[in-house]
């Protein structure tokens, strides 16, 4: 389990690709390096990775095929940045929300607006998880926990707005339109919006509510 408050952008030093699997190394700090062992969950862009291996200051990871289909790890190439955060232990302050690092799938800038002392990151969500999101709650981008501003449920569209110190420690300084990227739901808001679904349709085969009425409720459910 992770925060989503990311410690830094790494740079990728090795990519090693083979049938159905990929290993990468990615280049950390000493700080981050300290107390971490082997078999450690990291988080890489949000995904969360076994360590298989230290070298030096190199931490080495193998994604397998699930993993490289669902996210944009598949594009990854030495000389990328990607966000890197450790797992939680019993003292961490939760300073964001709680990632699981299972990615959902990844999402698209659409687009990204620089006024004074603000960057204002849109991306495009695909139509199934839009029923998770809303105004004011969480969700992990590239592994990095920002809460909604806005969501455009008709353009499937979701907005959020980064403080300099996020942009300063992430990749999204780099970031440009079009650029994949990784998202998660906050699990907390999957699982009540699904109870509240079944429950619902569990009510119609019992002939208990109206179709009507339900379309009614998920209707109510989806706008706020």
């Amino acid at each position: 389990m992770f925060t989503g408050i990311v410690h830094s952008a790494y740079p990728v030093t090795a990519v090693q690709i083979q049938d159905g699997l990929l290993t990468i190394g990615v280049d950390v700090s000493r700080e981050l390096l300290n107390g971490v062992e082997t078999g450690a969950s990291v988080a890489i862009n949000g995904v969360c990775l076994t360590l298989t291996r230290i070298d030096g200051k190199t931490l080495v990871f193998d994604v397998m095929q699930q993993t490289l289909t669902v996210t944009n790890l598949y594009a990854i190439r030495i000389g990328d940045f990607v966000n890197v955060e450790r797992s939680i232990i019993a003292s961490s302050e939760v300073g964001g929300h709680i990632v699981s690092g299972h990615v959902d799938g990844t999402s698209t800038i659409i687009r990204i607006e620089t006024p004074p002392n603000n960057f204002i990151l849109t991306v495009e969500i695909p139509g199934p998880w839009m029923k998770y999101v809303f105004n004011k709650g969480f969700l992990a981008l590239n592994g990095v926990s920002l809460t909604i501003a806005e969501v455009n449920k008709e353009h499937r569209t979701v907005t959020a707005y980064l403080i300099p110190e996020t942009l300063r420690r992430t990749t999204f300084q780099q970031s440009k339109v079009g650029d994949q990227i990784n998202f998660e739901v906050e699990r907390q808001t999957q699982a009540m919006v699904d109870t509240v679904r079944d429950f619902l349709e569990e009510l119609i085969a019992r002939k208990s509510l109206s179709v009507e009425t339900m379309r009614e409720l998920q209707e109510s459910i989806s706008n706020n």
